[in-house]
């Protein structure tokens, strides 16, 4: 009997949930060290926001974070390019908290 989960057809699922992922949380501006370090019910959300079952494994995630960091590098390389600009970097804010800084 075949493991699914350890089928090439599982790893081609993996992979372009990741993108997929990874393309709706770029447009956000959230960095994949800000990603990882969400908590994973706030991850679960994020996944559903982008109309995509939320992943089961850290592994997934962490292909999502490399994604991220992937794009944030050509971005830097090609500012110029149409595809290098985050549209909707406004909503950061809902997903990614800033510290709140305490009353002295």
């Amino acid at each position: 009997m075949t493991d699914y989960a350890h089928s090439d057809m599982a790893a081609k699922s993996r992979a372009e949930k990741a993108k997929r992922l990874a393309s709706y949380i770029w447009d956000l501006g959230i960095t994949g060290p800000e990603l990882l370090a969400m908590p994973a019910a706030t991850r679960r959300k994020l996944a559903r926001a982008a109309e995509t079952n939320p992943p089961s494994t850290e592994e997934t995630w962490g292909t999502v974070a490399e994604l991220l960091a992937e794009k944030d590098e050509w971005a830097a390389r090609n500012p110029d390019h149409p595809s290098a600009g985050r549209k909707h970097v406004d909503e950061k804010l809902m997903w990614v908290k800033p510290p709140i800084t305490p009353w002295l």
